[in-house]
C-alpha cells in the first residue's frame, strides 16, 4: 500500500479528532493501583439520556378505569393507530407498595414486560413528573407570569443543558461533573472517573474531572495510526508517530500548540492505558446485550466496570445517549420500537451488574430534554415540560411510584396547555438522593444542584 499526502491528512485529521475528544487535559493518569479496592465500596451512577423528549404519557398509563377512560378520550385518534398495544387489558398493571396515587393505578406499556419485572421485584421505581425548575411552580403562578421559569423552554438543545447543568446552552459544567469532582480523589485512575459512550457530554463535565470518551468498541483509536497498521511497509512511519503521540516533553513556544500536544499525548495515553486494562481484565461478563444504539453502550460500560479494579477506580459516573424520542409524527410505529430498546438495555445491564456482584452498587436513572402534550397532533405529540423517569439498582427502594403521576385530562391544576404537565419534581429534587447515595457530601451537593435552595419539600427517599 503507498500512501499519498492527501490519505494521510485525511488520516491525521481522523486521529488528532479522536484523540482530542477522547480526553481532557488531565494530569497523575495512569498509575495503577497492585490491588482493587473492595467491591462493596465500589459505587457507579449511569445516565441513559432519552434525545428528542419522552413521552412519559405513553410509558406510565393510567389503567383503573376511569383514569384509563379519560385518557382514551383526549388520546383517541392516536390510540387508534397504535390499535391493540395499548388496549386497556393489554397493558401491564403496576402493583406500588405505597399507594400514594389514592385509587388511581398505573400500568406499562406491553414492549416494557422486562422493566416491569424489575420494578415488581423491587429493583426500579418510577419518579413521577420530573422537570427543570429554578422555583416551585404553581399554575396560577405560571399564568400570572409571576415565577422565575428556566430560560427558552421547549427548546431541544436548552432543556438538554438545563437537564444535565441547571443552565441553558452554553454551559461549562453538568451535575454528573461535579458530583465526581467531589469523588474523584478515591480514585487512582482519575481518567476514568466519568466516561461517556455518547461523545462529549456536559453532564460529565467537572471542574477538575473531564470525560473519558469510549465507543462500544473500547477505547477511541487515532485513525492514521489504524490506517498504517494495516501494512508492515510503514511500520517505521507507524513507530514514529505512535512516539510522537505518546511523548509529552516537547516544548512549544505559542501556548495553544502546548495546549493541543497536551490534550494528544495524555489522549494517546489514556487510550492506551485503557487498552492494557482491557488486556489484563480479571473479571469477564456472559450477559448477552441487544443489538441496537441503547444495548451496545450499556455493554461497552458494563465491560468498563468489569475493569474498575485494573483502572483505578472506586466511584464512576457513565452518560449514555440514546436519540429518535422527537415524536411529533408517526409516534404509534416509531416509539414501541425504542421503548422495546430500552426495555431489552436495562434488563441486560441489570443482570450484567448482579453477574459481576455489583447489583447494590451501580444505580442507573433515565433523563430526557422534556416530556410530551397529551394532545395528540394528529399522529405525534409535541413538546412538553414534566416527565416520568426510571431509577435501577439493587439500592433502589423499588416497586413503588415517587412523587406525582398527574390525571390523564387537559385543564388541571399542573396542566400548562394541551397537557404540557408543569413539574412536581425539579431535577434539582431528583439529583439531589443520586448524589447522597454517590457519596457527595451536603455542602457539595448545594454547589452542584444550585437551585435546590429554592425547594423546601423533604428529600426524595427512593435510594
Amino acid at each position: 500500500m503507498k500512501l499519498n499526502r492527501r490519505a494521510f491528512l485525511k488520516g491525521a485529521g481522523a486521529g488528532v479528532a479522536a484523540s482530542a475528544c477522547a480526553s481532557g487535559l488531565a494530569s497523575s493518569l495512569f498509575s495503577f493501583p497492585a490491588h482493587a479496592q473492595s467491591q462493596g465500596d465500589y459505587k457507579a451512577l449511569v445516565c441513559v439520556f432519552l434525545y428528542g423528549g419522552m413521552d412519559a404519557h405513553d410509558v406510565v398509563l393510567p389503567y383503573d378505569q376511569a383514569s384509563y377512560n379519560q385518557f382514551k378520550q383526549v388520546r383517541q385518534s392516536l390510540l387508534t393507530i397504535q390499535g391493540s398495544a395499548r388496549q386497556r387489558e393489554n397493558l401491564l398493571p403496576l402493583n406500588p407498595i405505597s399507594h400514594k396515587q389514592g385509587n388511581r393505578q398505573f400500568a406499562l406499556p406491553p414492549e416494557m414486560a422486562g422493566v416491569k419485572q424489575l420494578f415488581d421485584a423491587g429493583d426500579a421505581a418510577i419518579i413521577g413528573n420530573v422537570g427543570p425548575m429554578i422555583e416551585p411552580v404553581s399554575k396560577a403562578a405560571l399564568e400570572a407570569k409571576a415565577v422565575k421559569l428556566p430560560p427558552r423552554l421547549f427548546s431541544h438543545n436548552d432543556q438538554q443543558a438545563i437537564w444535565q447543568s441547571s443552565a441553558p446552552e452554553g454551559a461549562q459544567t453538568g451535575w454528573g461533573g461535579l458530583f465526581a469532582d467531589h469523588a474523584a480523589s478515591s480514585n487512582t485512575g482519575k481518567t476514568f472517573t466519568n466516561i461517556s459512550t455518547d461523545g462529549s457530554a456536559l453532564f460529565l463535565t467537572g471542574n477538575t474531572v473531564q470525560s473519558y470518551q469510549i465507543s462500544t468498541q473500547g477505547a477511541a483509536k487515532i485513525g492514521i495510526l489504524e490506517h498504517l497498521s494495516e501494512d508492515t511497509e510503514q511500520a517505521e512511519l507507524e513507530a514514529a508517530l505512535r512516539h510522537h503521540f505518546g511523548k509529552n516533553t516537547v516544548n512549544y513556544d505559542h501556548l495553544l500548540h502546548g495546549d493541543m500536544s497536551a490534550i494528544l499525548n495524555n489522549a494517546y495515553s489514556a487510550n492506551s492505558a485503557f487498552d492494557r486494562a482491557t488486556q489484563a481484565a480479571t473479571q469477564s461478563i456472559s450477559t448477552t446485550f441487544p443489538t441496537g444504539q441503547l444495548g451496545g453502550q450499556l455493554n461497552a460500560v458494563a465491560k468498563t466496570i468489569s475493569l474498575r479494579k485494573e483502572l483505578g477506580v472506586s466511584r464512576q459516573v457513565f452518560f449514555v445517549g440514546m436519540g429518535g424520542f422527537d415524536t411529533h409524527s408517526n409516534q404509534a410505529k416509531s416509539l414501541p420500537a425504542l421503548l422495546t430498546q430500552i426495555d431489552q438495555g436495562l434488563v441486560a445491564f441489570s443482570q450484567a451488574m448482579k453477574e459481576m456482584g455489583l447489583h447494590n452498587n451501580v444505580t442507573l436513572f433515565t433523563a430526557s430534554d422534556f416530556g410530551r402534550t397529551l394532545a395528540v397532533n394528529g399522529d405525534g405529540t409535541d413538546h412538553g415540560w414534566g416527565s416520568h423517569h426510571f431509577v435501577m439498582g439493587g439500592a433502589v427502594k423499588g416497586n413503588d411510584i415517587y412523587g406525582t403521576i398527574p390525571e390523564s385530562t387537559l385543564g388541571h391544576e399542573r396542566d400548562a396547555g394541551g397537557g404540557r404537565l408543569i413539574p412536581d419534581i425539579s431535577v434539582d429534587q431528583f439529583a439531589y438522593p443520586l448524589g447522597r447515595w454517590f457519596g457527595v457530601s451536603d455542602a457539595h451537593l448545594q454547589h452542584a444542584l444550585p437551585n435546590l435552595k429554592h425547594f423546601t419539600a423533604p428529600p426524595l427517599t427512593f435510594l
